[in-house]
């Protein structure tokens, strides 16, 4: 799914309503709180990059409820007003 050096745009979901004070450890990713969840959406360049993102949501202690890639034709600055359609983890 992922194009040469292009990445893909991925939504993130996780249980908490997060503040701007974590923005830092979302660099790049858009934050949106939700009832009561936090929607992350942004481009994630490559699998590793995915992986570190996952792992600090685990350091936070925040509990992940959905990750999908979106299509590719999605804008990320779009994306986050769409709900989240993947099923809770």
């Amino acid at each position: 799914m992922m194009g040469k050096g292009t990445g893909t745009v991925y939504r993130i979901v996780v249980r908490s309503e997060l503040n701007n004070r974590y923005a830092v450890a979302f660099e790049g990713m858009e934050m949106e709180t939700r009832d009561g969840d936090t929607v992350l959406t942004g481009k994630i360049i490559d699998q590793p990059h995915l992986h570190g993102i996952l792992a600090r949501i685990n350091g936070l202690g925040l509990r992940l409820l959905s990750v999908e890639a979106l299509p590719e034709d999605v804008d990320p600055s779009l994306a986050i007003s769409r709900e989240p359609k993947g099923s809770e983890l």
